[in-house]
Parts: C-alpha cells; structure tokens; sequence
C-alpha cells in the first residue's frame, strides 16, 4: 500500500516521506476506507511541525484526519452492507497514528459517514476538522433559529462554514474580513460583511444588530476581544476555536456585566455525540447544497510536502492531497 508518514518533527520537504507499507486491518467496531482524497488542514501541518513541543505521540504518523473513499472493509460487529459505500472521514489521526494521505486507512465506524448522492468527493474531504468545529461553534448552546450570530473570520476554513451552518440553521449572520477590499469575497445570501479595518466597525456590526450579537464565532479572540465585548447582546455566547496570543487579556467587566459566556473549542476533545451530531448535520446540509468550499486543485500524493506548505502559507483556498489507486 502506498502511504506517506513521517518519523521525525519538522519542515514538510525534509520529514515527509512517500512509500510502501503494510496495509491496516480493521479491528473489532472499525471500518477500513480506501482513500480518494485527503484533505490538509493547519492542525496536520502544526503537528507534523511539532508547533506546541509534545513532540511525537508515535514512532510513525501518516497524516491528516480528513478525507473522502470508498469504504473497503469491516471489522466484527459492523455491517457488512456497508462495504462499497461512499463516505467521509473525520478524526483518522486524531490520537491515533494512522491518518487519510495512505491509499487504506482505518477508523471507527462512526467517523466514516456515508456519504449522499450528489455530494462531490471533494466538498466532503473538507468537512472534518474545520465543519466539526464551525457546528460546536455555532450549536453548542443551542438552536440559532432567529438569532444573530458574528463571525470573525468569515473567509476561513471554519469561519466560512460557520456562516453558512448558522445561516442553514435559521440565523442572521454578520462576518467580518480583515481587509475592506475583501469584502466582496463575502455571499451576501449568507451574511452581512463587516471590514475590521474600516473607521468603526463596532457601528457597522450595530447597523445589522442593533439590540447587539448573540453568539460570536471567534478566530482571534486575543485581538477582537474588545469588539466582542462592545458588540455582544446580554447573554450572549463567544465560541473560540483560536487565539493569536495564547494569554489574551479581555476586558473583563464589560463582559461580566453583559453576562457573557466564553466557550474554548478544541476540535480533537469534543464530547464523542457532539461530532455524531455534527457530522449528520454536515452531511444533511451538504446534501441540501447549502454548503459551498473554495477547493485549490488537488495535489499529488508524492507532492504532499507541496500541500503541507501551502496550508503554512495560509492558502485560501482548502488544500487536497489525490491519493491514487
């Protein structure tokens, strides 16, 4: 089987390696998938780069917990009508050493979701990491039907999702982009943008929620912790799944007095029936093509370092590893 692996920490070019191994067999209540695409995020490369000092958790990783196949096999205890499904996979190397940029790989028969006609190998790659984590951003203190909800970082792998899943979910939705020239980047069927480097983009947010915001979807939260605080309705909830300082000061007693409630997302850990849900809302949603991703061209198997810069270097557009067959 062909797979790539690293055994060392480090830049991509010099610890990725592509070649022949064994092909894994499924145990009891796991499913083997036969491997079309794989998809990349920041979490792969900041592991293979060793980006917080845990150093290895095994002696060999084979990257990526996204990807999209055919499922191939079954382990005891599993339905064997599944063979020959469609599915996505999420979580194949979450703390487990054996991920989606291989030909065969293994995971519980949970995290390989069957996948709707109508749904392309490509969209369903990117859903794992980042879509599990917009849904527990979005949904994790219940129902946003009639809510508003603000989404910083509405051009990214999660901030985008996050808009359309809050927005498929009945919400008004507010994103906000770096740049004012990015603004036309933003659909306006699926939220009202707000540039952070206009004069006062506290009153533009209140143009669209006057009465304030009820849940805050937060990509920098060390940087717009004081645009949170102004902009929150009493109440309201602020879902972190990033920080670029990770000792954020807050400005805490316009929070206290708003009664605010802050919420840490860290995808790996989320409770076992929250990724259940969201994994069958993902797929409900795509099916009902309220999902779309911009998707680079996907690049070759033995090219992977390729892929692993482009993640580094903040490509906009998600990153796909062909695995071939």
């Amino acid at each position: 089987m062909l797979a790539a692996w690293y055994e060392r920490q480090g830049p991509a070019s010099e610890v990725l390696q592509v070649g022949e191994m064994a092909a894994p067999e499924p145990g009891p209540g796991e499913v083997r998938v036969r491997v079309n695409l794989s998809g990349v995020n920041p979490g792969d490369t900041k592991k293979r780069g060793d980006w917080v000092g845990y150093g290895m958790p095994y002696p060999r990783i084979v990257p990526h917990s996204d990807g999209s196949g055919v499922l191939d096999a079954v382990g005891d205890g599993v339905d064997s009508t599944r063979v020959g499904r469609r599915v996505w996979v999420y979580g194949a190397q979450s703390y487990r050493p054996f991920g989606t940029a291989a030909q065969l790989t293994v995971v519980p028969a949970e995290q390989a979701v069957d996948l709707p006609d109508g749904v392309s190998d490509e969209l369903s790659a990117c859903l794992g990491i980042p879509g599990i984590t917009a849904h527990r951003a979005v949904f994790a203190d219940g129902p946003v039907t009639g809510k508003t909800v603000l989404v910083q970082g509405v051009l990214g792998a999660v901030g985008s999702l996050a808009a359309q899943l809050a927005r498929w979910g009945g919400a008004t939705v507010i994103g906000t982009v770096t740049r004012e020239r990015d603004l036309e980047l933003v659909n306006p069927a699926v939220a009202h943008a707000v540039a952070r480097d206009q004069p006062d983009p506290v009153d533009a947010i209140h143009a669209n929620a006057p009465e304030g915001v009820d849940r805050i979807i937060e990509v920098a939260f060390s940087d717009n912790a004081d645009l949170d605080a102004a902009v929150a309705a009493n109440d309201a909830v602020i879902a972190a799944y990033a920080t670029r300082h990770d000792r954020p000061e807050i400005p805490f007693w316009p929070m206290l007095f708003a009664n605010l409630t802050i919420r840490l997302l860290g995808s790996d850990d989320f409770p076992a029936a929250a990724k259940h849900q969201a994994a069958a809302n993902l797929t409900t949603a795509a099916r009902e093509g309220a999902l779309s991703i911009p998707i680079g061209d996907p690049v070759p198997l033995e090219q992977i370092a390729k892929a692993h810069d482009r993640v580094d270097a903040g490509a906009r557009q998600r990153v796909l590893v062909k695995i071939p067959h």
